[in-house]
């Protein structure tokens, strides 16, 4: 198309072990403690596991198999924790460098997806994306969702097909500067319909970094860094 200006882990409790009120008191203690125990300090294991070693019964003492399974749980339960851990930080560390990115784009013009561009000076632009030759009606309507513009026209297959419209409405009104919003539906040569993409391009004016992901705000509209499709000047 042309260019238009019109346009808790359990406790380790073995079957053979008896109960005494040191491993009872030990127990307690490890449930209390949760998971922060567990993950932070493996000495509240080894102290559990060698009161149940004093206090098991010597002539049917704690099964090699189930010291051996009470082991491996535990240091699963772990490792789970200690994954946990890490991964906490490593999403504290994206935020992190999303916040640092999103204030690099102050000042500079960005390229998003998106249907409302900013006037000024008598000129709004828009890039549109058709994906086959077909016939476009444009419609551009203001912040009040009135209807200043519409019109068809001839548009050959292409991205990033730039619509610039000089604010003139079909009367002939010169509409003031702002923002104005473009709707595109287009028809192939058999009355299939042919989905137009438009993008937007403005200034990025301020970045929230309250929010997460971070927004920034262009042409009064707020977007997240992965909108962002292009970043120029």
């Amino acid at each position: 198309m042309t260019t238009t200006n019109a346009a808790t882990a359990p406790s380790v409790v073995s079957g053979t072990t008896q109960t005494s009120s040191s491993s009872s008191s030990s127990s307690s203690s490890l449930s209390s403690s949760t998971g922060a125990t567990l993950a932070g300090n493996f000495q509240t294991f080894l102290t559990l596991l060698t009161t149940q070693l004093q206090n098991q019964n010597p002539l049917d003492p704690l099964d090699t198999n189930q010291f051996t399974q009470q082991l491996v749980e535990f240091a699963g339960v772990q490792q789970q924790l200690n994954t946990n851990s890490s991964l906490s930080t490593l999403v504290s560390l994206q935020q992190t460098a999303q916040s640092t990115q999103a204030l690099t784009f102050v000042g500079k013009t960005a390229t998003v997806s998106g249907t409302t561009a900013t006037m000024t000076n008598s000129s709004a632009t828009w890039n549109l994306d058709i994906p086959s030759n077909c016939t476009m009606t444009v419609t551009i309507t203001n912040g009040s969702g009135q209807t200043v513009f519409t019109s068809n026209y001839p548009a050959t297959a292409g991205n990033g097909q730039p619509f610039t419209w000089n604010g003139q409405g079909n009367d002939g009104t010169q509409w003031p500067d702002g923002q104005y919003k473009l709707t595109a539906t287009a028809a192939d040569s058999s009355g299939n319909s042919v989905a137009v993409s438009t993008d937007v391009q403005g200034v990025v004016s301020s970045v929230d970094l309250t929010q997460t992901p971070p927004m920034l705000t262009i042409n009064g509209q707020s977007y997240t860094i992965n909108q962002i499709k292009g970043i120029s000047g």
